[in-house]
């Protein structure tokens, strides 16, 4: 009896140690490329020391989640303890990189406002059952894209507040509420947090492969069907950063998440 063939992905793909020294090289390229160029945040600190300490902690990461996998889908309190974990690395991950305060923890609203309705239709529709192997990676996919949004459109919307204070006074001035006076500053940079995925969705199959769609065929799926699922993946991730971007955008402008109270801030806010 002939052997079954390869999958498709452990041909493409295969796990040894040319794929190691392979990565450990485009690590190491990526982060001198960044420290030869001084690619540093406004703060100062050094992009390339962060890249490395991030490849590292993708590396460990990646091997736990691999192996916990195999038991979290066996159990829904597991699954669910899980996708918790997601949701709350996320939060952590993409209020401190907003603001370095403790206002921070604001950032669980718009990441729970954009990702909760679209998981719960899924649920209550069937399209997704309440199921790890289906459920973790969906819900993944989702908490990551609205992780993206908040993060550019909250330090997109507070850095525009900070650069352009004196026309926020001005529309006190004029009579504006607070509230409506940042949010006309603060609205076209906070949307351009939406261009990502817009430009991805625009470009799939013509520029870029998303993950999605390569991980089904390479796991045997027609290509009928690992089209339908990137489609909803991509529609589902733009409904989700519409609303995270939003809400991101309505915090800053009320003065819930904020930098420590810059110009046009009054006394009484973001305590």
């Amino acid at each position: 009896m002939p052997a079954a063939p390869p999958l498709a992905a452990a041909a493409l793909l295969p796990v040894n140690a040319t794929l190691g020294v392979v990565l450990a090289a485009l690590l190491l390229a990526a982060v001198t490329v960044a420290a030869r160029a001084h690619l540093a945040d406004r703060d100062g600190r050094r992009y390339a020391r962060a890249m490395a300490l991030a490849g590292l902690r993708a590396t460990v990461q990646l091997a736990a989640v691999s192996y916990l996998i195999h038991w979290v889908v066996r159990a829904v309190p597991l699954l669910l303890a899980f996708i918790a974990l997601m949701y709350a690395v996320a939060v952590r991950t993409a209020g401190r990189r907003v603001t370095s305060n403790r206002t921070w923890w604001w950032a669980a609203v718009p990441i729970a406002a954009g990702v909760a309705p679209v998981v719960t239709a899924l649920l209550l529709t069937g399209l997704v059952p309440l199921k790890g192997i289906a459920l973790i990676p969906i819900t993944g996919i989702l908490i990551g894209g609205a992780l993206t949004a908040t993060v550019l459109g909250g330090r997109r919307a507070l850095d525009e507040l900070t650069a352009r204070h004196g026309e926020v006074e001005a529309g006190f001035a004029l009579g504006l509420p607070e509230r409506d006076a940042r949010l006309e500053i603060a609205r076209p940079a906070a949307s351009d947090a939406l261009l990502p995925g817009l430009d991805q969705t625009r470009t799939v199959g013509l520029v870029t492969l998303p993950g999605a769609f390569v991980g089904m065929l390479l796991g045997g799926a027609s290509p009928v069907l690992a089209g339908a699922v990137q489609l909803f993946v991509l529609v589902a991730l733009m409904a989700v950063q519409a609303v995270a971007v939003v809400v991101v955008l309505e915090l800053v402008a009320r003065g819930r998440l904020h930098r420590g109270r810059p110009v046009g801030w009054s006394a009484a806010e973001g305590e």
